[in-house]
């Protein structure tokens, strides 16, 4: 991937959508494309597949789709496959038309099976998955195997990227789009500015989550695309597990907050566990920077100078 290179990032208004394009011009990619929303219809094919034969990417960051927290995906199971699976398969069907050098795709970690102590690469499609997260995560296995399917067939260097749960600034706050980090910012600021005796936190506490920064995410779908490597499905996770419990714990401190956290226990903690083995792509020589101390100290700050921005 040369500086000069053609390089579209598909939803580049979203959260990793940003962190790539401030990854790219960092690096010297200054040849971006990037589609406002009302200009093109990523899942109509026909749009797509008219933009592509008109900028003629040379690489693609396919960072665009639905995403949510549990409460998303429960309250609209339909619009998270069907927009997903259309955005996925209007993306690749074009960059194969035009023959496009490499496209990164970013899988979930909620693809894989619920019940797993360490997720490994290999794990995807041995077991069952979360069921609170069923419709997003099936249309992810498609878009994972449209990936393989384009290469196996076509010789195309389509990949794909799974990142732990991503954060960072320009996340969604306090809406039922957000997940645990930016929710629980959101939550435990509001109650230290009104000075609130007790802030509760859905589910038991003890359910275990890997978080990784948005930048650090960035970075790695960057290096992947430089390596020139033959990619199949890489984790990229921080390595770093905690509890839900511990994590609020953590925010509060970073917020401010000294009041009660109380956990309602009978909301669903989702999948018990979740951490990714991302050994394969730390032994190709990526690590990620940015702790979850660190992140979540520039995801509040973030959060504090830009109110009402996300």
């Amino acid at each position: 991937m040369e500086a000069a290179d053609r390089i579209f990032v598909a939803g580049h208004r979203g959260l990793l959508g940003r962190a790539l394009v401030r990854r790219l011009e960092a690096g010297g990619y200054e040849n971006l494309l990037k589609v406002p929303r009302g200009d093109v219809d990523l899942t109509r094919q026909a749009d797509v597949e008219a933009l592509f034969r008109r900028e003629r990417p040379a690489y693609v960051f396919l960072a665009a789709g639905r995403v949510g927290g549990i409460v998303a995906n429960q309250k609209s199971p339909a619009d998270f496959i069907v927009e997903n699976l259309a955005i996925q398969t209007a993306v690749l069907s074009a960059a194969h038309e035009v023959g496009v050098e490499g496209l990164c795709f970013f899988g979930s970690s909620c693809m894989y099976p619920r019940d797993l102590e360490r997720i490994r690469e290999d794990d995807l499609g041995t077991g069952v998955i979360e069921p609170t997260s069923r419709a997003y995560a099936t249309a992810k296995i498609a878009g994972v195997e449209l990936c393989r399917a384009y290469h196996a067939q076509y010789g195309r260097r389509f990949f794909t990227l799974i990142p732990a749960t991503l954060y960072g600034a320009y996340d969604h706050f306090g809406s039922d789009r957000a997940h645990v980090i930016p929710a629980l910012i959101e939550r435990f600021h509001a109650a230290a500015e009104r000075g609130a005796p007790s802030v509760s936190v859905l589910g038991t506490g003890r359910a275990k989550r890997e978080f990784s920064f948005v930048d650090d995410a960035a970075d790695a779908a960057v290096f992947c695309m430089q390596s020139g490597a033959d990619l199949d499905l890489l984790n990229a996770g921080s390595g770093e597990e905690v509890s839900i419990s511990d994590l609020a714990g953590r925010i509060a401190r970073v917020v401010g907050y000294a009041g009660e956290i109380r956990f309602d226990t009978g909301a669903t903690d989702g999948a018990p566990r979740k951490l990714l083995d991302s050994s394969r792509l730390r032994e190709l020589g990526w690590h990620p920077q940015t702790s979850l101390d660190r992140g979540i100290e520039a995801t509040h700050a973030w959060y504090v100078e830009n109110p009402g921005t996300s």
